[in-house]
């Protein structure tokens, strides 16, 4: 198993994992992998991938870099905006490889922290981020009313 960057012959394997990791939004996600090679990505700075021995992907880390983030004073913070590891691969020390080259990426472009959220009701997700040293800054409610 080997972590890196992702490529362009992972879009099928890539949106396959996003689609498993949000399986209740209705995204377009292969638009928003090839807009993502294209250079001009809506809301991701890089993307590391774990490769399984076959070549396939088994996981995948999506990061971006925003202005704000709940518990910190920096006005740029990286942040996890997307997690997910196969789950035949889970409980293996794989989510952990993808997170530890997520902040060592975080590191190299001169960051001291690493922002992420998990659904409030993702008791599993949050137990992992608290795991692996996050703590937990805040937790809300977001509402929208269509006007």
């Amino acid at each position: 198993m080997k972590v890196r960057p992702v490529d362009v012959r992972d879009a099928e394997q890539w949106c396959r994992l996003r689609e498993q990791l949000w399986p209740d939004i209705e995204a377009d996600f292969a638009a928003e992998i090839s807009q993502y090679f294209s250079g001009s990505p809506l809301h991701l700075t890089t993307v590391l991938v774990l490769e399984r021995s076959n070549g396939q992907l088994g996981g995948m880390i999506e990061l971006n870099i925003r202005a704000y983030a709940e518990g910190s004073t920096h006005n740029r913070v990286p942040y996890v905006e997307g997690w997910y590891i196969d789950s035949d691969m889970r409980g293996q020390g794989y989510g952990r490889m993808l997170m530890a080259a997520a902040e060592e990426w975080a590191r190299q472009q001169g960051f001291t922290e690493l922002a992420s959220d998990a659904e409030v009701t993702n008791h599993h997700s949050i137990q992992a981020h608290k795991t692996m040293g996050f703590r937990e800054t805040g937790r809300i409610v977001c509402l929208l009313k269509p006007l």
